[in-house]
């Protein structure tokens, strides 16, 4: 590995990222096996939470990842031939609070002996700070719902806990750190007494840091991804609800905190409604993938089950959401045009970044039509930094690079800096022009501007590239449901839609072709589709797609 891309990685890390590195690995508490505190009273009842898919298939059958497997042996918890990731939704427990959950509750029973008894304090998978914070609230969750919880699984809840308090995730920060503290608070209201109010405070007082930081002025969630901003949405959701069940027990100093809740989840909600396709579900930019967190509708009617209102995107034709980066213009007839000019995510946490700079997904007619490629996997594989490549995105690529410097699995070295954002109109047609300066670092220090035109039935694409270059090409990634023919020689094509509307294209500026590709809607889920490559002829490409 180069020692410039190590440089370009590790200087935007903040310093306690680097000292909670060297802390959580050298300074490993010992496990406090004391019996737990008692159990709190609730105010209030605890309402409905949004529900996942259900993953326990049988007793001792479960499917992650589009992934099913036995896990009847106690090996299972930590079985070296599973991926780490399989393994974590394993030790999450969220079945407990899935679709249908009451059907399963003689399995669900089962599981959670199993793991107390197979799992001892601090070894193993199940230990480690994330999955640990996912299971302590999935665990209160189901106990909140009128299930009860054991005297031995209560006195395990406390010891995660305990154990929780001395490893937060400070060298990731972001939502993980978001996730720990999430859990303490959990935990510090469920129990009672000191030790609980201790977590209690501790998990507090992380949240009233990093909701500012991480939830940006706009709505969106600073790591720019659709995915963890709608995991982190739910996580404002529950401890809205939590705070609302125990409402007497919040400390002094924290008794505004719904008020806080309530004008995040608000901005969060308009911001992910807008970011969403006429279908209802997520549009793909950085890692982002249908079936992890629940359903948008699901966050939708347990806000509204909480009595925070109904909430949808915004209505003008035109909606630029500033901080975090994003455009939402309104094609009509159930169409949308989805932009991205926003940089990669905070400096010091871009471990769920894509090189999508300047790459959009269009819908039209209700149908997806345009899509970036979407992730199936986490992990060091070769296919996981190519779903994070540049190529996947429908964008440009000089050189056959990335416009930012993806690598290992979750790192980025020098990164695209979007400029220059311009969006005008005349009430006929809407232009949006935007610049990145990802391709400088090459030799003849390329920058790539795009500008999208938009009228009825209309859109064009035109990208220029200021500077030298060997070779450029745009690509428009289509959806798998999308039939195309293209005509390389004239530069014209069509698309038709499962529907029988059809959408026609336009090449100049391009020698252009079909490539076959993948489309990874879902974690471990990958549909073959189809690529639009235009390999630029000169410096300018356009390319116009209308429809009728």
């Amino acid at each position: 590995m180069s020692p410039i891309r190590y440089y370009h990685t590790l200087k935007h890390l903040k310093p306690v990222q680097i000292f909670g590195r060297l802390r959580y690995r050298l300074m490993i508490p010992r496990p406090n096996l004391a019996p737990s505190p008692p159990v709190r009273t609730k105010n209030a009842d605890w309402m409905e939470p949004a529900r996942r898919r259900a993953s326990l298939q049988g007793p001792t059958r479960c499917c992650f990842l589009d992934e099913e497997h036995d896990i009847g042996l106690p090996t299972a918890w930590n079985d070296p031939v599973r991926e780490k990731l399989w393994l974590y939704n394993l030790h999450y427990f969220d079945d407990l609070n899935a679709l249908d959950a009451d059907q399963r509750t003689g399995w669900q029973r089962t599981l959670i002996g199993r793991w107390v008894h197979e799992n001892p304090p601090t070894k193993g998978v199940g230990w480690e700070a994330y999955p640990a914070s996912l299971r302590i609230v999935n665990w209160i969750k189901w106990g909140l719902a009128g299930n009860v919880l054991d005297s031995t699984w209560l006195d395990s809840l406390a010891v995660q806990a305990r154990w929780l308090a001395g490893r937060l995730e400070l060298h990731l920060l972001g939502n993980h750190l978001f996730t720990n503290a999430k859990a303490l608070v959990f935990a510090g209201l469920f129990f009672d007494g000191t030790e609980a109010s201790a977590w209690l405070e501790k998990g507090m007082a992380i949240l009233r840091e990093e909701i500012p930081e991480q939830i940006l002025s706009d709505g969106g969630h600073f790591e720019r991804s659709t995915l963890y901003h709608a995991l982190v949405l739910e996580d404002l959701l529950d401890l809205f609800n939590l705070a609302e069940a125990y409402h007497a027990s919040i400390p002094p100093g924290f008794r505004d905190v719904n008020a806080l809740y309530t004008d995040t989840i608000r901005r969060m909600r308009v911001w992910l409604a807008a970011l969403c396709h006429p279908d209802g579900e997520l549009s793909f930019f950085n890692d982002a993938a249908i079936g992890i967190a629940p359903a948008v509708n699901e966050l939708e009617s347990y806000a509204i089950r909480l009595g925070l209102g109904p909430s949808s995107a915004p209505q003008e034709a035109c909606a630029h959401f500033g901080d975090s980066g994003y455009i939402r213009v309104d094609l009509g007839d159930k169409g949308v045009a989805l932009l991205d000019v926003a940089p990669i995510g905070p400096d010091y946490l871009p471990g769920h970044a894509h090189a999508d700079t300047l790459s959009f997904e269009m819908s039209v007619f209700g149908q997806r039509v345009v899509v970036n490629s979407g992730i199936s996997r986490y992990g060091l594989s070769p296919e996981r930094l190519r779903q994070r490549g540049t190529a996947a995105h429908n964008t440009v690529t000089i050189d056959g690079l990335d416009s930012s410097e993806v690598w290992g699995g979750f790192r980025v070295a020098r990164r695209a800096k979007p400029f220059g954002l311009r969006i005008w109109g005349d009430g006929r047609a809407l232009r949006i022009l935007c610049a990145h300066d990802g391709y400088r670092r090459l030799k003849g220090k390329p920058v790539h501007w795009r500008e999208w035109r938009f009228e009825k039935g209309l859109v064009e694409v035109v990208d220029n590239l200021e500077g030298g270059f060997r070779e450029a090409v745009s690509r428009l990634h289509f959806h798998p449901d999308i039939a195309l023919s293209h005509q390389p020689e004239s530069g014209m094509g069509h698309a038709v839609l499962p529907t029988g509307q059809q959408l026609h294209w336009q090449v100049e500026g391009a020698d252009s072709w079909l490539a076959e590709s993948a489309y990874f809607p879902e974690f471990g889920i990958a549909i073959a589709n189809q690529c639009l490559e235009m390999r630029l002829t000169s410096s300018r490409c356009a390319v116009r797609l209308h429809w009728v």
